[in-house]
């Protein structure tokens, strides 16, 4: 529940039906600080425009500030899938409005029969607990006080105090999901238990305690596995965490966005050096670790490839870099400019590479080179390869450079310093 109600902002979505009506005509009434918005998706012809004149009326009337938005062509409507694409569209513009004006929190008419038809729709997808606990009552900024009371209550309310609304012809049809269940099911389940949605309730409020303990648990159990953590990584022990239960395991991979539930065994048996990915981490299997490590921020066009300045015939690189250099030694080259085209720049290693390393005889593939270093796999990811325009490699910072572009003239040089003291 929010703290304090009244001293925050609210930004409404209000369609015009029944339960968003009466929605705003609670936070009317009961003084709070409120924006409304409204969109148009103009797919029911005339009869959206009078939703919308509705919603417009109603905010004129007791003068709350009221934004609109007009669906057209250019928001490229799909033939299939239209309802995931205004879910999307519609939140999309609620986050502009609510950046935009400042407001705390967006509000949303849900209600207990919504509660039901996403937890059935969520039980045929074997979602799992999170699933099952339904749409969460306040979530990511999102409230929706209505959630405890079912649409027959609702409409009772409307009527009681006179509240306008319009009905959306287009929920009586059974072409979508939601509105099959709601139409043929639902009604089933209740003349079943008359007292079904109530008892529904209840189970709901049961499901919800079962996974904040579940959630407090798995939060315990990392920092038991746990061998050790920064702010970027996380490193768990493996054979520790294979012997969890699978609910466990399926719930810390979660937590590090790996949802896919064939992943788990395909982690368990992955050989050291494998690695697995998603939008925000990757998992490094190395030996007996599991290391979930934060992906790097584009820091340039390419993630991994970062151009360099030169100030007279110094090399400048980004102290970011540098401290991440740093954490394997110091070194000191000279670069024959002659030798080499500009601009310079950092990248890391790929397929192939190789280099002449300074003091050895031939060429040695950077793969080979970082085996002999005895570097981990989580070390090899941290090292940067310095190149010119050409792609030669001029050097494997802060280890070796390559001879062939080293210099020791007195002057038209190109100097690399990465030590802890000055440049």
């Amino acid at each position: 529940m929010l703290h304090q109600p009244q001293q925050k902002t609210y930004l409404l979505a209000v369609s015009g039906g029944v339960d968003s009506m009466v929605l705003a005509d609670l936070f009317q009434v009961s003084g709070f600080n409120f924006h409304i918005a409204h969109i148009n998706y103009h797919l029911r012809n005339e009869d959206s425009n009078l939703d919308q004149k509705l919603v417009s009326d109603f905010c004129e009337k007791h003068k709350i500030p009221f934004h609109l938005y007009e669906v057209s062509e250019n928001d490229n409507q799909p033939e299939n899938s239209i309802q995931n694409w205004a879910r999307e569209l519609r939140y999309r513009y609620f986050r502009e409005i609510q950046q935009k004006e400042n407001l705390d929190y967006i509000v949303t008419a849900h209600h207990l029969n919504d509660q039901l038809e996403t937890f059935i729709i969520n039980l045929s997808k074997a979602s799992g607990i999170r699933g099952l606990s339904g749409i969460p009552q306040n979530e990511n900024g999102i409230v929706r006080p209505l959630l405890g009371f079912s649409k027959n209550e609702i409409y009772d309310f409307a009527k009681e105090n006179q509240i306008e609304f319009r009905e959306d012809k287009s929920n009586q049809k059974t072409d979508y999901l939601r509105n099959k269940i709601r139409h043929n099911i639902v009604p089933e389940l209740e003349k079943i238990n008359p007292d079904f949605l109530t008892n529904f309730s209840k189970s709901i409020n049961y499901i919800n305690q079962a996974k904040d303990f579940i959630n407090q648990s798995v939060e315990d159990k990392i920092e038991i596995l746990k061998i050790n953590s920064s702010e970027n990584q996380v490193v768990i022990d493996k054979e520790k965490f294979s012997q969890e239960s699978e609910l466990i395991r399926y719930e810390i991979l979660k937590r590090f966005g790996f949802t896919d539930e064939n992943e788990m065994q395909k982690v368990l048996t992955a050989q050291t050096g494998s690695s697995f990915f998603n939008s925000e981490f990757q998992l490094i299997i190395n030996r007996n670790e599991l290391i979930f490590e934060k992906k790097k921020e584009q820091r340039g066009k390419n993630k991994d490839e970062i151009f360099l300045q030169i100030n007279e015939n110094q090399i400048i690189i980004p102290q970011n870099l540098k401290n991440e250099i740093q954490e394997f030694g110091n070194c000191f080259w000279k670069i024959d400019q002659s030798k080499v085209q500009l601009p310079l720049k950092l990248r890391k290693k790929q397929e192939g590479d190789l280099f002449f390393p300074i003091g050895m005889i031939g060429k040695k593939k950077i793969s080979k080179f970082f085996k002999d270093e005895k570097l981990s796999i989580l070390a090899k990811q941290k090292i940067w390869l310095l190149c010119d325009a050409d792609e030669q490699i001029l050097g494997v910072l802060p280890f070796r450079q390559d001879g062939r572009f080293s210099s020791d003239k007195s002057s038209d040089y190109l100097e690399v310093r990465v030590n802890h003291i000055g440049t």
